[in-house]
């Protein structure tokens, strides 16, 4: 499902999330069921962060790679006590259930395409904690991506703790599709305002959320990008360990993502050139109006030479135009 650009006024959705609650649909993210008794030690085998020691109700970031160290996917692991629930970006299931395919050998685990049989709300804002527990009466977990089954409106659903995609707490609602409706409805009469994309990218760019397919694909190596959570030193071996680790100890990435503060009104387009001394220095990869800043923003790919928070370098906007802008780290200060 597409998330609409907006409810009819962004300023206000995003001021919204910042100050108290909105709601998202999250709908169009996939999700795989993954059981078996080898499904953990599997993913454990396969996945850039540690699954074999998550116990039921826990959940962790993690990366899917090449054996060059390029990301394939983003997953988001949820541990339950009969399966791994694997979410991941939109359209990106079945061609994730294809790549671990791929390793599957003797081990025994099975994948399920669910997608499409899940409603997924996502709560953000300040009060996003104490909705969920007015309206579950369950408590949200403390770490990102701990989940817990509830009820609400008599449905079951899971609720999952969020990894901060939008820099405020967050309660991702799994609720089986025929009731999403319903379960949507009574979030918004307990007053959860509905934000669309033109807020929900504003939020995301600000936070230094890097999304699949827009900030990173399978051109992109891991330490390029802001990881740390998605990845664990100490769990052995995965598929592109060993160039993840040979930068961290011996090297370093020739690129890094970084925020761009642009001076003006006009938002750059994907793909747009940034340039530093008369020289291509990268490439904008997403791109919004920050209603925090009250500015134009972006993220994209630097050399490491201008990577530098503070480095002044120009972005090529549509009309050929070009807009200075400020390197920064991430997230942005607002």
């Amino acid at each position: 499902m597409a998330i609409p650009l907006d409810y009819g006024n962004a300023a206000a959705e995003y001021d919204a999330v910042r100050r108290a609650v909105g709601v998202v649909d999250h709908s169009g993210n996939g999700v795989l069921e993954v059981t078996g008794r080898d499904r953990a030690a599997f993913l454990h085998a396969m996945l850039s962060n540690d699954v074999k020691s998550l116990a039921a109700g826990q959940g962790c970031a993690a990366s899917l790679l090449d054996v060059h160290g390029k990301i394939q996917t983003f997953l988001w692991v949820l541990a339950l006590e009969d399966r791994v629930l694997l979410l991941t970006p939109p359209g990106r299931a079945q061609s994730t259930i294809d790549a671990l395919d791929a390793y599957l050998f003797s081990e025994k685990a099975y994948f399920l395409d669910a997608t499409g049989e899940f409603a997924i709300p996502m709560l953000a804002g300040p009060e996003a904690p104490a909705l969920v527990h007015r309206l579950t009466g369950a408590s949200l977990p403390d770490a990102p991506w701990g989940h817990l089954s509830a009820s609400l409106a008599s449905v079951s659903i899971r609720v999952v703790r969020g990894g901060g995609e939008t820099g405020e707490p967050e309660a991702l609602l799994l609720v089986p599709a025929p009731d999403g409706e319903t379960v949507w409805q009574k979030v918004i009469e307990a007053g959860a305002r509905p934000f669309g994309l033109a807020a929900l990218e504003s939020l995301r760019i600000e936070s230094g959320t890097p999304a699949f397919g827009d900030d990173a694909d399978s051109s992109v190596l891991l330490p390029e990008i802001p990881f740390l959570d998605k990845v664990s030193y100490t769990k052995g071996c995965y598929v592109g360990q060993e160039v993840v680790v040979r930068i961290r100890d011996r090297g370093h990435v020739n690129r890094m993502l970084r925020g761009l503060v642009l001076d003006g009104e006009s938002v750059p387009t994907r793909g747009a050139t940034i340039v530093a001394d008369g020289n291509e220095a990268g490439r904008v990869t997403s791109a919004a109006w920050s209603f925090g800043l009250k500015r134009p923003i972006a993220l994209g790919f630097v050399k490491r030479q201008q990577a530098e928070p503070g480095t002044m370098v120009d972005v090529v906007l549509p009309d050929g135009e070009r807009a200075h802008a400020s390197v920064s780290a991430l997230p942005f200060a607002r």
